[in-house]
């Protein structure tokens, strides 16, 4: 069943290492071990190389970057003892694929895509039962599109994404759930160090 006594919410501010060591010993308590860990935090700032402040290059970095670090350094030490595990790092097409205009967004994203390798490969090494990949969703119907969407508005913003998109429409939160489900579950207990891509076919272009 759900409800109360299932799900379990802690403040963090995934930049901050103490946040994170107080945040996974509660949810270690709570849920009585470890197993799964999804990195998820996000954000972008606008600007192209030139226009961009160091500081917005520092605070992307800083969370989407600095977040799957320090979560993973300090979820380890639980997830050994509640083995098999995996770990969920939630990177971008961006990742994969630059623009003229994201630099900090495409780099930190990317960061993420060789560090979940480094940490699929760390896992193996020691011998642990815990998997590590990467997912690299396209436009996915979150706050993120915001900027977006008060700039063309709703439609006209969403209708833009779509035509970059060969299955014609942009992706939805369920799309992305359902594929942290397969990672974080055991049918998928044989995949590490992959990057799988969730973008309606954007990339086979």
């Amino acid at each position: 069943g759900f409800g109360e006594g299932r799900a379990f919410a802690f403040p963090l501010d995934v930049t901050k290492e103490d946040q994170w060591i107080y945040a996974l010993e509660e949810a270690d308590a709570a849920m009585g071990g470890i197993s799964v860990l999804v990195n998820n935090a996000g954000i972008s700032r606008g600007g192209d190389i030139e226009q961009l402040s160091l500081d917005d290059w520092r605070l992307v970095m800083s969370v989407n970057v600095d977040s799957v670090f320090l979560g993973t350094k300090h979820a380890l030490r639980y997830m050994r003892q509640n083995q098999p595990g995996s770990i969920v790092n939630v990177s971008s097409i961006a990742g994969l694929i630059a623009a003229h205009n994201s630099p900090a967004y495409n780099a930190s994203k990317a960061a993420v895509w060789l560090l979940s390798k480094g940490i699929a490969l760390h896992c193996a090494k020691q011998g642990l039962d815990i998997r590590s990949n990467s997912i690299h969703p396209t436009f996915i119907d979150t706050p993120i599109l915001d900027p977006l969407r008060q700039r063309f508005g709703k439609q006209e913003a969403e209708a833009k994404l779509a035509r970059q998109i060969p299955l014609g429409r942009i992706g939805e939160p369920a799309d992305v759930a359902n594929l942290v489900v397969y990672l974080a579950s055991d049918e998928s207990r044989f995949m590490t160090g992959a990057e799988l891509k969730l973008d309606g076919g954007i990339s086979a272009m």
